[in-house]
């Protein structure tokens, strides 16, 4: 075969292919595929058009229009200096003692147990275990906050020398109850405020408005206890 007629034969063959490749046969072939697996071409070009591709989205996010006014606050309040706040308690540093108190300065204890409507029976079976074993002063009810206490509560008053029995006590026994216990001394204000032993978890007293010297509160056991404690 001499150069002239191989030519010829690869043109014709280019030309055949050109013609199976063209737009209408593409189409065509393309249609009688999608046929046969149950689709069309209409349907894939829905399709694609629901396809999101980077730098092609024609999403745009639906936002409120903007506020019409002025901010209350001004336009200056980026040059506010950050500064320390006026104390509540002035003299509060001023007042720190020279040398500690004498622990003999604790004439008794007080043991206040918080509750709510969740939490009543909890607080009714501690009460009642309470002063089934130990010889204690056993206040009333207190189903609203009452003095420095902002949750009902109630309370018992005991002597010094029971604090290392009940102390461990009410730790097993609280049934998680939040309890405060205070010592009595001169300071009713510092007793609820920072002489406080917490079980469980602590929460606010509103003991700031106490005095800060005051006749010692006496402790008169009005219970007599009924049940040996478990030992």
């Amino acid at each position: 075969m001499t150069d002239e007629e191989r030519i010829i034969q690869n043109t014709e063959e280019d030309q055949a292919w050109a013609d199976l490749l063209s737009p209408p046969r593409r189409q065509f072939i393309i249609g009688a595929g999608l046929t046969a697996a149950g689709l069309t071409a209409g349907s894939i070009e829905v399709a694609s058009q629901d396809i999101v591709t980077p730098g092609n989205s024609s999403f745009k996010p639906i936002v409120p229009p903007p506020d019409v006014g002025k901010s209350p606050w001004g336009y200056e309040t980026y040059k506010e200096p950050a500064s320390r706040p006026l104390s509540l308690r002035p003299g509060e540093e001023r007042d720190l003692p020279k040398q500690p108190r004498p622990y003999t300065d604790i004439k008794s204890y007080h043991a206040h147990f918080y509750f709510d409507e969740d939490t009543h029976e909890k607080a009714a079976l501690v009460r009642k275990w309470s002063i089934e074993r130990f010889p204690v002063e056993l206040g009333n009810w207190n189903l609203e906050p009452r003095g420095p206490h902002v949750t009902p509560s109630f309370y018992f008053g005991f002597t010094n020398d029971l604090l290392p029995i009940i102390v461990p006590w009410l730790q097993l026994n609280s049934l998680g109850l939040t309890i405060l216990l205070h010592p009595n001394t001169d300071n009713p204000r510092a007793d609820h405020l920072y002489y406080t032993l917490w079980v469980n978890r602590s929460q606010p007293v509103n003991a700031y408005s106490m005095p800060k010297q005051a006749s010692v509160e006496k402790i008169f056991p009005n219970i007599k206890p009924t049940v040996k404690l478990e030992t």
